[in-house]
C-alpha cells in the first residue's frame, strides 16, 4: 500500500482487507448491517449522494432539497471531493464511466 494516512493502523488495514475480501452486493449489504448502524450507513450513503451531485455541477439548494443535507454538509463533503485524498474522485470516475 503506497498511500497511507497517519491515522491508518493495524486495526484498519485488516478492516480494508475484510472490505476488499467481499465479492457482490450482497456480501457488502450484510457487512455493512454488521458493522454499521442503519443511521450510519444513511448518512455514509448520503454522503457520497451529496459527492456525486457535486461532482455533477448541481448546487447546494438542489443537494439540500434531493437529499436533506445540511450545507455545512455539503460544503465538508465539497472540500473533501476537490481537496481530499480523491477518494471520492477515483470512485466516482469508475461509475460514471460504467454508466455512459
Amino acid at each position: 500500500m503506497s498511500y497511507q494516512p497517519k491515522w491508518v493502523d493495524d486495526d484498519v488495514k485488516f478492516l480494508v482487507k475484510a472490505i476488499l475480501s467481499l465479492k457482490n452486493e450482497e456480501e457488502v449489504l450484510r457487512f455493512l448491517e454488521d458493522i454499521c448502524t442503519i443511521n450510519e450507513i444513511k448518512e455514509l450513503s448520503q454522503r457520497f449522494k451529496v459527492a456525486k451531485m457535486l461532482y455533477e455541477g448541481k448546487s447546494y439548494e438542489e443537494i439540500e432539497k434531493e437529499t436533506g443535507a445540511s450545507s455545512a454538509t455539503i460544503s465538508r463533503v465539497k472540500k473533501f471531493l476537490y481537496y481530499g485524498a480523491d477518494g471520492y474522485k477515483t470512485i466516482l470516475d469508475r461509475l460514471i464511466k460504467k454508466e455512459g
